[in-house]
């Protein structure tokens, strides 16, 4: 049974597992050859940037694993009114989609511990990242594994659809 089909045949939200039990999943995907892809973020309301990101880190190998930031950690990232949407919420809306197989919430700013744990084969984040400036980068390559830096969907983001949601809201 391929992935799709073990991730059909169970209730979607079973797939936000822990570090160690991805890392689990992780060890056996990696012993039967496939390729594991990791990616991270907040993904706080999902539009089309972050498909787009999403299908292009999945079509690198055969499972994608999806770190999610903790609300305590999205607070320190992105400030006091956010997220909008609770850390289990976005990680089962990500598990939603058809291109995420698994989710792990983690609570750090950026997630080299997590990296550590999971030791998937590619990292990859947006092109608005630059590879030498990541402070993961040096811990995927210390597992053997390697960062990819992929496109970049320009004027979409998550600020900016609560900022326009507030305009329109506002107004009188």
């Amino acid at each position: 049974m391929n992935i799709l089909e073990r991730k059909l045949e169970k209730n979607f939200k079973d797939n936000l597992l822990t570090a160690d039990k991805i890392r689990d999943e992780i060890v056996r995907f990696q012993k039967a050859g496939k390729k594991v892809v990791f990616t991270n973020g907040v993904f706080d309301i999902l539009h089309i940037g972050h498909l787009t990101y999403l299908e292009e880190a999945r079509n690198l190998g055969d499972v994608l694993v999806v770190g999610v930031n903790s609300n305590a950690s999205v607070k320190v990232n992105k400030g006091d009114k956010r997220p909008i949407n609770s850390e289990t919420n976005r990680a089962f809306v990500l598990l939603g989609t058809k291109f995420v197989d698994y989710t792990v919430i983690f609570n750090e700013k950026t997630p080299e511990k997590l990296l550590d744990i999971l030791k998937p084969d590619i990292h990859v984040k947006g092109g608005d990242y630059k590879k030498e400036d990541l402070p993961e980068t040096k811990v995927v390559e210390k597992n053997g594994g390697e960062v990819k830096i992929l496109s970049f969907v320009d004027n979409i983001s998550t600020t900016e659809i609560i900022k326009r949601i507030i305009n329109v809201y506002s107004e009188k």
